[in-house]
């Protein structure tokens, strides 16, 4: 079989035995095809062929031959493909060995997640706000991305029903993983006010949908067109800092770790499989302690 054919075969294999994410998979198809357009220019045809020493050269390759050269993060996620493609096809025999056992990622630099002061959350949030349609259902999607810590990606998924009830809301994460979130008042607020004055309007110029955040035209909104709310609301309020959805889910977790919250109540509320992914937020208030105790302690310096 050609590296086209048993790349689609493994693709098929997380999509229905494991029940990855369309995204995830778009994620897996788009490294895969580095890869397999890197076998096919070295005219490897077979995976099977394929060499501890070729893959050594494929990781130089990516960081040192590639235009353009890839962040140390995706070469990183471009192999984690690789050795998943490698392990499925010697499973299933396709492939003598997995050659790709030994194939170690270059070590991430740790990257402390960027969270902004809640004061300016506020101002995000009143920067999106108004009385027209758009605005109610812009403040509405911020207020509920920091009130929840939710992704985009599960944002824009949401349809009415996952708004259990006034206090909670259901979302669905990574590989479909099913979780109950609060919602604080001002959430509630924004979201009530969002579903009486403007989604009808939207849902009246096109067809019937479940989506609970819809565009100007009836359909679901996209996470384009919520990253771009986001982004405009950001400029209103004159914000300095970059700021993105995942600022909206950092912040989230950050500042509930300073008040006082569990990691492992935050681990389950972000919907981390591992509570080690959520312990990296405690470097952050780490290190706002010692910022803090730096400037205030007499013979901190």
């Amino acid at each position: 079989m050609t590296t086209a054919a048993l790349v689609d075969g493994y693709l098929r294999h997380l999509t229905v035995e494991r029940g990855l994410a369309r995204n995830t998979i778009a994620s897996y198809r788009r490294d895969l095809a580095i890869y397999a357009d890197w076998l096919d220019v070295r005219g490897v045809a077979d995976p099977g062929r394929v060499r501890e020493s070729d893959l050594a050269d494929f990781v130089r390759f990516l960081g040192a031959d590639r235009t353009p050269v890839l962040a140390t993060s995706s070469i990183a996620r471009v192999l984690s493909a690789v050795r998943g493609l490698h392990r499925f096809l010697a499973e299933e025999g396709e492939i003598e060995a997995d050659v790709s056992k030994e194939l170690r990622p270059p070590k991430l630099p740790t990257r402390l997640p960027k969270a902004i002061p809640v004061e300016d959350v506020a101002a995000l949030i009143a920067a999106a706000g108004g009385e027209e349609p758009v605005e109610l259902r812009d403040q509405a999607l911020l207020e509920l991305l920091y009130a929840t810590g939710a992704r985009v990606s599960e944002a824009v998924s949401l349809n009415v029903d996952d708004l259990i009830d006034e206090e909670v809301v259901r979302l669905f994460g990574k590989g479909g993983k099913q979780r109950v979130v609060p919602l604080g008042s001002y959430a509630r607020r924004a979201i009530d006010a969002y579903l009486v004055r403007a989604r009808p309007i939207f849902s009246a110029r096109g067809q019937a949908t479940p989506a609970l955040f819809l565009g100007v035209r009836g359909r679901r909104m996209s996470r384009q067109a919520a990253w771009d709310a986001i982004t405009a609301a950001a400029e209103r309020a004159g914000l300095e800092t970059s700021v993105s959805p995942h600022t909206l889910r950092h912040s989230f977790a950050t500042h509930l770790l300073e008040g006082g919250a569990d990691v492992r109540v935050v681990q389950e509320l972000l919907g981390h499989s591992s509570v080690a992914t959520t312990q990296i937020y405690t470097l952050v208030t780490a290190d706002t302690l010692r910022e803090m105790y730096t400037a205030a302690h007499p013979r901190a310096r």
